[in-house]
């Protein structure tokens, strides 16, 4: 397994909604027929230890751990068969959201899109056949709040390449985020967030609030 440099930047950060059963539940709704997709914008971008920035008067800010991938060279039109030869590698991603404004809005992008909303983590090659047995693990100030691993996704990470680039392409450098599972919860001030891939690397980011920058 070979760790990647993380330091460029993507040109879009592909997410999935409701890719695990529990999750779709704990958030009060079925699991889709096919994946629901949405945009991160690369300007919510961080790096592993930045602050995650909870913004004044939004309301609840959650962190949401996922397994995410990173394209190694342009995809269009791709079959499963032949989507993991495009993938550079695995990495953790934490998709904070502004919840309260999710559930306002009645989509996502605005609850999704805010400064630092999007902290990735080290980038490693693994094999097909590894993918499976990949665990995830999420922790706030030490204590686990997510588990799953990658073989509970209600879609693979193949069928999703596969769909998204039926959509798009998707560009070297470019994130996809596989979904979250079950147990997300809010962030405070003060509080360090880690998201765990077993045999990838530990994303930890401490969270600070807006007014806290600059002093």
């Amino acid at each position: 397994m070979t760790p990647s440099n993380n330091d460029a930047r993507p040109s879009k950060i592909v997410c999935v909604g409701k890719n695990y059963r529990e999750h779709a539940a704990e958030m009060g709704g079925p699991v889709p027929d096919s994946p629901i997709l949405f945009l991160k914008p690369p300007s919510s971008v961080i790096a592993a230890g930045d602050p995650i920035v909870a913004p004044s008067g939004v309301g609840e800010v959650h962190f949401e751990g996922e397994i995410a991938v990173r394209i190694g060279r342009s995809a269009r039109h791709l079959s499963e068969a032949e989507a993991w030869d495009y993938v550079e590698g695995v990495l953790p991603l934490n998709d904070v959201t502004a919840r309260e404004i999710q559930r306002k809005d009645g989509q996502w992008s605005r609850a999704k899109s805010f400064d630092t909303f999007c902290p990735l983590g080290p980038v490693v090659q693994i094999s097909l056949e590894e993918l499976p047995s990949l665990s995830l693990t999420t922790r706030v100030n030490g204590q686990e709040r997510q588990r799953a691993q990658a073989s509970d996704m209600v879609f693979s990470l193949p069928f999703l390449l596969a769909f998204i680039t039926r959509v798009m392409t998707l560009e070297p450098g470019d994130i996809v985020a596989t979904g979250t599972p079950e147990g997300v919860g809010a962030l405070e001030p003060g509080d360090e967030v880690e998201v765990e891939i077993s045999s990838v690397g530990t994303l930890r980011n401490p969270v600070v609030g807006e007014g806290d920058i600059g002093s």
